[in-house]
């Protein structure tokens, strides 16, 4: 009997290609901006071939679009560290804080700056984005609902990920203007995700007394 055909993995060989065009394109993103990366310039980075990245991502918007998500890959991360569930007595404290560990990779990471925040004028990237904060959205609703019995929320909207796009754009602005998150800004962006929630959520929302699994 005939057996179904399965989607394979690519090989471990392929994996690490692939890690190192990324890698490459971090880093000349980082350095130089979107303007700075072609096939060419990345394959020259990433030393191989330019044959061996079109093998894998057949244009620039491509490997960004694998790069936006290995940035929300880090994002998710940050939301599934440890939370102190005794530390937290509102939820704006538990606002503050993974908002507060958004920042912290924007701060570290030129390339998300650049890919997220910076004007870039590639649609593909931006709607990759969109998407990754549709899933962000989901997975800081359920976060949120482990430590505080949320209301319910309307169906037609993406709360949390609506109140994510809303601190881009300040931290972009930041960005746009002065080529980094100022600390005025960054508290500026924390308080517009801050005040967005603040329209569905509660201002006195009783907090579990251990967190939900």
């Amino acid at each position: 009997m005939q057996r179904p055909a399965t989607a394979r993995k690519p090989r471990a060989s392929s994996q690490a290609r692939i890690a190192a065009i990324v890698d490459a394109a971090r880093t000349l993103l980082a350095e130089e901006g979107v303007t700075g990366l072609s096939i060419y310039s990345v394959a020259e980075r990433a030393q191989m071939p330019p044959s061996s990245v079109y093998h894998f991502f057949a244009s620039v918007p491509a490997i960004l679009e694998a790069l936006t998500a290995d940035v929300h890959a880090a994002f998710r991360a940050a939301l599934a560290l440890p939370i102190d569930h005794a530390s937290l007595n509102h939820w704006r404290d538990l606002s503050g804080l993974v908002e507060q560990r958004m920042l912290d990779i924007y701060t570290s990471d030129a390339a998300a700056r650049q890919l997220i925040l910076a004007q870039h004028g590639l649609s593909e990237v931006t709607q990759a984005d969109r998407q990754h904060d549709i899933e962000l959205g989901r997975l800081l609703h359920e976060l949120f609902d482990r430590h505080f019995p949320l209301p319910a929320l309307p169906a037609e909207l993406d709360v949390f990920a609506l109140a994510l796009e809303l601190s881009d754009r300040v931290y972009a602005r930041s960005v746009q203007q002065h080529g980094t998150i100022t600390e005025r800004l960054a508290e500026e962006g924390m308080r517009v995700f801050d005040v967005y929630l603040g329209l569905y959520l509660p201002a006195f929302l009783p907090k579990r007394e251990t967190p939900v699994h």
